[in-house]
């Protein structure tokens, strides 16, 4: 035989995989992206701790009156005010979820599925406007209603995407008609 086919014949015959360097390699991996993981949880969680003062959220009203709009569709987040990129966690504000808007005279009800409900009294309401982005997501231009609004003493962004993007302008209207009453009211 010549000593190329020597050679070839060695090479099909010889071990191609080293098992022990793989598991080690894979057993590495798994542990660095839990590591990963766990940083990340518990950055989540400081982040949580340094919002602590802001106060609960409220409640629904027994009686919040007649609903003027209602919107299905999800709840994407919620940040400080004009800072899309600085999340708030505290209280499940950073959780996102499915969530069923009701606007009535008394302020927006925000129900979520499997995450916490919340309520915007209309004198909190502070403005609504469409936009692109909130912390974590990012849409086209006009695909996200954002609503400001007052909690204790801060300013919230929250940001809400209908099933049906097209109601978005009638809902960014009707809250700025509505925090145009209530101001005019003060």
């Amino acid at each position: 035989m010549t000593p190329v086919l020597l050679l070839a014949a060695e090479k099909e015959s010889a071990e191609v995989t080293d098992w022990a360097a793989r598991i080690g390699w894979v057993v590495g991996l798994a542990l660095f992206v839990a590591l990963v993981y766990w940083l990340m949880r518990e950055g989540w969680k400081w982040r949580g701790t340094l919002q602590g003062d802001l106060p609960e959220l409220p409640g629904a009203p027994d009686d919040p009156g007649p609903a003027r709009l209602t919107m299905s569709g999800r709840y994407h987040g919620s940040t400080t005010a004009g800072q899309w990129l600085d999340r708030i966690v505290a209280h499940g504000l950073g959780t996102r979820s499915r969530a069923e808007l009701t606007l009535t005279d008394a302020g927006l009800d925000v129900v979520r599925p499997g995450a916490n409900d919340f309520f915007v009294p209309a004198d909190a309401l502070r403005g609504a406007r469409l936009d692109k982005g909130i912390a974590g997501k990012v849409l086209t231009e006009g695909g996200l209603l954002v609503v400001t609004w007052a909690h204790g003493e801060r300013q919230i962004d929250s940001g809400f995407r209908s099933d049906h993007a097209a109601e978005h302008n009638e809902w960014a209207e009707a809250l700025n008609q509505m925090i145009d009453k209530t101001e005019g009211a003060r």
